[in-house]
């Protein structure tokens, strides 16, 4: 019997109540009698009944793994060498509806703990209520933002405050019982999540701290942050560990730096999530599994962000800052992979804890893969318009306000207006969130992005009276950064040639928390427009499979009912995972929604799925860029050089400047060679302060790689600093005249406002990596573009 099987079963005999405390370093950490004997935190160790514990953990989400399969991938993470799996909660996932808890069925949280448990795993719970995850609003829910103002989510707002504090006393009542202290697996629970990169406010992590105590939770509190957030995130009373994908030695330090205790890693990446439009992220696991030897060498311990990614079913998947969506599939690169199988990324992360193991620990062999079946191609022959499937019920609203005003959480909603005779001119509306599709008498003339901030369309003259509709489709809510304050709809005014447009008529299919579908009526034949498209398959047993959505365009699929999830045929991800145990022996319909209209109205399920396919050509038509720099004659606010390495480097002007748009200009690089590059770029206020990002855009951009990974400019604004912004260096783009320096990155800040420095992140990794900045400029302005 190993030592990990032992101490199950004093698990299962444990109880307990009484209070009591352990001291680590500076910190004094409340836990019950049984817990200091059980699982308490030292100077420099974890300890589970008096002896040492590594903790080698692995994140799976419960709520991206159908419930049939929870144990198989438990038994892959335990197969894979980890003795923790790390479980996020979801607050919109439980309560979607303010006051209504749901923990059935596929959000039995508890039942997933005890899984674990049964499979020789501790459990590490992420309760929120903030969690990120590339999950819809970061899992905070949308009713959320019925209430006014764009600052008061994760403050101490008592808008913000009192239903977190309801909801987590409803997860103590839930998950507190099975606490370590209570004979459970839960070792121990963290307070929010990587609150220092969104705010300052120390004093909202005390009463985060203290709405988990009132809660009933009595082991071990920890926070997480970025590595260069941890220092100025910590509270006495919580214990830290710190998130990366690379550098340990760097993170470990930082952590040195607060605390007297064990050193963990709370997320080392072992891939990354993709957004739609992009390539599929990868991760080595080379790079990987000596990161993580590193750690153990050091008596650290970590969590693999992700061991199982799985899939983001249903509408539940997030959106990147500013605004890009997440693709359904989260297989993340994982070395469990999204269907559960195990490959040779696996068996490295497997080999190279193996050494790590403790006196007698051996493990299990990896749980064989589910069946796989493949499904003959088929034909969806009915169809029903979304304009058929508006329901009867009309909002009648003098100007469009966002949608949870009118008590709408997300899907399809019409707004219908009387557009007067005249002539030609531009429709602007305020914001558009997300996309829309603008038509004139039934005609389509036009659509707005909110990728883009484009809002605005130019109409044709009309002779008479004409019906203007703007049909719009809610993606997903921004799960990052203050940008979750991300109000959905047409907002208000809506103005033709500055005029505002009055008298609006709303109509919405609203698909709630499990995207429930609409009545409809079906006919056979082929709709034009956005529609729902309905078909069957039939199989003689079930298996998993991908169904192949290569010929649709853009919109949802259900499977008897069943919402899989959002699928675009721009890619990178061209499948749409569907699992053995969704599917019936016999005859299964199948629902689509398409919003511009599928090139084939077929679906075939394969056996391998389709991660890496763009197809950008099939996004929605957008003008060609016509700018270019107008640098000649600005002088520049700082001229200078970037110190070597990978550190977070601020950078203050001899004074404050007044301009809509920065530039940064990469004059070469310390490599030598001809790519620039950059994790993470922020601008700071008078006060020395990050700016409010919200509202930035992209002006200009002089090289991107986009072949061989997603280098876009995006990235260096997202707040990701994982990821990065790289000019070009493959295919045709890295012959471009712009593919050599001078590198131009120009953003445009929304508003005019004060810039007094900025703070640079270089590209993350081993010394090494191409891009990092040496010398360089920075312009700040209003016209640093101008069309060619």
């Amino acid at each position: 019997m190993t030592i990990q099987s032992k101490n199950r079963r004093r698990v299962l005999r444990g109880a307990g109540a009484a209070a009591a405390a352990t001291t680590i370093g500076s910190m004094l950490l409340p836990m019950s009698a049984q817990a200091a004997t059980r699982f308490t935190i030292s100077d420099t160790d974890f300890m589970l009944d008096g002896q040492r514990l590594q903790i080698r953990c692995g994140e799976m989400h419960f709520a991206r793994v159908p419930r049939e399969y929870w144990q198989h991938r438990l038994k892959a993470i335990k197969a894979m060498g980890l003795n923790t799996v790390c479980a996020y909660l979801f607050w919109n996932y439980h309560e979607w509806r303010e006051g209504r808890f749901d923990w059935q069925g596929q959000r039995d949280a508890a039942e997933f703990c005890k899984l674990a448990q049964q499979e020789g795993l501790w459990v590490i719970l992420r309760p929120g209520p903030y969690a990120c995850a590339e999950w819809e609003m970061g899992g905070l829910p949308w009713w959320l933002l019925k209430k006014p103002g764009d600052a008061f989510l994760r403050t101490r707002d008592a808008n913000f405050v009192q239903p977190a504090r309801r909801y987590m006393k409803e997860v103590g009542r839930v998950l507190g019982p099975l606490q370590i202290t209570h004979g459970g697996p839960i070792l121990m629970v963290q307070v929010e999540n990587e609150y220092g990169f969104f705010g300052e406010d120390l004093d909202y992590m005390r009463d985060m701290k203290a709405m988990l105590q009132d809660a009933g939770f009595d082991v071990p509190l920890f926070q997480c942050n970025p590595t260069n957030a941890v220092v100025k995130s910590h509270i006495d009373g919580l214990f830290n560990v710190a998130n990366f994908g690379s550098d340990p030695l760097t993170g470990f330090k930082a952590l040195d730096q607060v605390q007297k205790g064990p050193r963990m890693c709370g997320e080392y990446y072992s891939g990354w999530f993709d957004t739609w439009g992009a390539p599929h992220r990868r991760g080595s696991a080379a790079g990987a599994v000596a990161d993580i030897q590193t750690m153990l060498k050091m008596n650290g311990s970590f969590s693999l962000y992700m061991a199982h990614g799985g899939t983001s079913f249903g509408l539940w998947g997030g959106c990147d800052r500013p605004f890009r969506p997440d693709t359904s599939s989260y297989d993340y690169d994982a070395p469990i992979s999204e269907a559960g199988w195990v490959g040779e990324k696996f068996q490295a992360y497997r080999e190279g804890i193996k050494p790590f193991l403790q006196p007698g620990e051996k493990l299990p062999p990896a749980p064989a893969a589910n069946p796989l079946i493949a499904i003959k191609p088929f034909a969806l022959k009915e169809s029903c318009t979304v304009a058929a499937a508006l329901p009867a019920n009309v909002i009648r609203a003098v100007s469009p306000q966002p949608i949870e005003q009118y008590d709408i959480s997300r899907g399809i909603v019409s707004y219908r207006v009387t557009l007067p005779a005249g002539p030609a001119g531009k429709l602007e509306a305020a914001k558009v969130r997300d996309l829309a599709w603008v038509s004139i008498d039934g005609k389509e003339v036009g659509t707005m992005d909110t990728r883009h901030r484009r809002f605005s369309i130019d109409l044709p003259a009309r002779s008479k009276p004409a019906t203007l509709e703007i049909l719009l489709y809610t993606i997903a809510r921004v799960n990052f950064g203050v940008e979750i304050h991300d109000r959905k709809g047409l907002h208000g005014p809506v103005r033709f040639n500055g005029q505002p447009l009055e008298n609006w008529e709303i109509r919405a299919i609203d698909f709630d928390a499990d995207a429930v579908l609409p009545p409809l009526t079906w006919k056979t034949g082929r709709a034009q427009g956005a529609a729902f498209w309905r078909g069957s398959f039939d199989v003689t047993r079930n298996g998993d499979t991908f169904l192949d959505m290569s010929g649709w365009g853009q919109g949802i699929v259900w499977v008897n009912g069943r919402c899989l999830g959002r699928y675009w045929s721009i890619g990178p991800t061209q499948t749409m995972y569907l699992p053995g145990p969704w599917i019936k022996q016999g005859h299964n319909e199948v629902v689509v929604l398409d919003l511009t209209g599928p090139r084939s109205a077929r679906i075939e399920g394969l056996k391998t799925p389709i991660l890496d396919k763009l197809r950008p050509e099939l996004d929605l038509p957008r003008p060609p860029s016509k700018v270019k720099p107008a640098l000649d004659g600005v002088q520049p606010a700082y001229e200078g050089e970037f110190a070597q390495g990978s550190a977070v480097q601020d950078v203050k002007f001899a004074q404050p400047l007044t301009g809509r748009q920065f530039c940064l200009e990469s004059l070469d690089a310390f490599d030598g060679k001809q790519y620039a590059a950059v994790a993470e770029l922020a601008l700071l206020g008078a006060d020395g302060k990050p700016l409010n990002q919200s509202n930035w855009t992209i002006a200009y951009v002089s090289s991107e790689e986009f072949t061989k990974e997603d280098g876009g400019a995006l990235n260096a604004i997202n707040g990701q600093a994982s990821d990065f912004w790289h000019t070009a260096y493959s295919g045709k783009a890295a012959m471009a005249p712009g593919a050599k320096h001078p590198h131009r990155l120009i953003i445009d800040l929304g508003k005019d406002d004060v810039v007094a420095g900025l703070r640079y992140t270089p590209r993350q990794g081993p010394e090494g990596v191409t891009g990092r900045i040496k010398h360089f400029r920075a312009y700040v302005g209003n016209q640093l573009v101008k069309e060619n």
